[in-house]
């Protein structure tokens, strides 16, 4: 071996006995081809990627479609994944029969009567769908679609028919809807925005699953879920939450469908949650793991009076 061959061999060790040496960083689970990806931003420096890393290490190897929303007010934190893909609405849209209903009342300068505090009662802390049926009646199309516009929620499209239940909704629109609740704005009266919180924070045990789950002990939590099955897309299931408390400000949704059954995506939310709050709030005690304590009750999507009824969920 002649000596300029002897010193490229003792630069080419060296240089591979250096790299062996290196530590080496597991990269963050990578979006299936084709497949969108995470995509987060943050005021607070190395939060957006800690964010999107572990949201994406969540929904890796879980089956269905998935769309997810975060904004956290304190950092100025967002987070998104197919925010405006449209998905049956199922329960969540209790959520909008609520505003629009407090809305409305507003516009009329009146407090609700003791019906509309019993339905709405029924049907936010239980999921009812009579109470819903009712308000939905009550109110009309026309009301429902002049919240929706004024509290810019240009691409929720509610379900014909009085089957309000399919109403059509994104993360953009469900994130702007949680924002309303929970600041001050023209759209709700701070009245309305307190009201709404506490029924939401009022939820029966059963029905406390989803983006609630490893939520810090010290914040308060506010919930609402839809479920529902149907024949195309197996079953929808979609968690809302707000969770405030010790300077930490922030709302998760989180929509799913083609789940093989309702547990499957509760896990799945549940996966998402856990990160999400883990990543803002790394030293808090958490809360514990919320799972569906019974198989909901058969309900309807929707119960137009004398008019045809579609078996669903919640």
């Amino acid at each position: 071996m002649n000596p300029g061959t002897s010193r490229r061999t003792g630069v080419l060790a060296a240089a591979l006995g250096a790299a062996l040496l290196m530590p080496v960083t597991a990269a963050a689970p990578a979006a299936a081809a084709g497949e969108p990806a995470v995509n987060c931003t943050s005021a607070k420096a190395g939060l957006a990627g800690k964010l999107k890393k572990d949201i994406t290490a969540a929904l890796a190897h879980r089956r269905g479609e998935v769309a997810v929303g975060l904004y956290e007010r304190t950092t100025r934190t967002t987070c998104t994944l197919r925010a405006t893909g449209a998905y049956d609405s199922a329960s969540t849209v209790k959520v909008t029969v609520l505003a629009t209903l407090l809305w409305d009342a507003k516009k009329h300068n009146r407090y609700l009567t003791g019906t509309e505090v019993s339905l709405t009662k029924a049907m936010i802390t239980r999921s009812d769908n009579s109470a819903t049926s009712r308000l939905w009646k009550q109110l009309g199309l026309k009301k429902i679609k002049g919240f929706l516009a004024a509290a810019g929620m240009t691409k929720t499209m509610p379900g014909a028919g009085g089957y309000w239940g399919l109403t059509r909704e994104n993360v953009t629109d469900e994130q702007r809807l949680l924002k309303l609740i929970t600041a001050r704005n023209h759209v709700l009266s701070d009245n309305s925005r307190a009201y709404m919180l506490k029924l939401m924070g009022q939820v029966v045990s059963s029905q406390r699953w989803g983006t609630p789950a490893g939520a810090p002990s010290f914040v308060s939590v506010h919930v609402k879920n839809g479920w529902l099955r149907r024949a195309t897309h197996g079953w929808r299931v979609h968690s809302l939450g707000t969770f405030e408390g010790a300077g930490h400000d922030y709302m998760i949704t989180v929509l799913t469908q083609d789940n093989s059954t309702m547990d499957y995506g509760v896990t799945t939310i549940q996966n998402v949650a856990e990160a999400i709050h883990k990543d803002l709030v790394p030293k808090a005690s958490a809360t514990a793991r919320y799972t569906p304590t019974r198989r909901p009750t058969e309900a309807f999507v929707a119960a137009p009076p004398n008019g045809p009824q579609e078996p669903g969920r919640g």
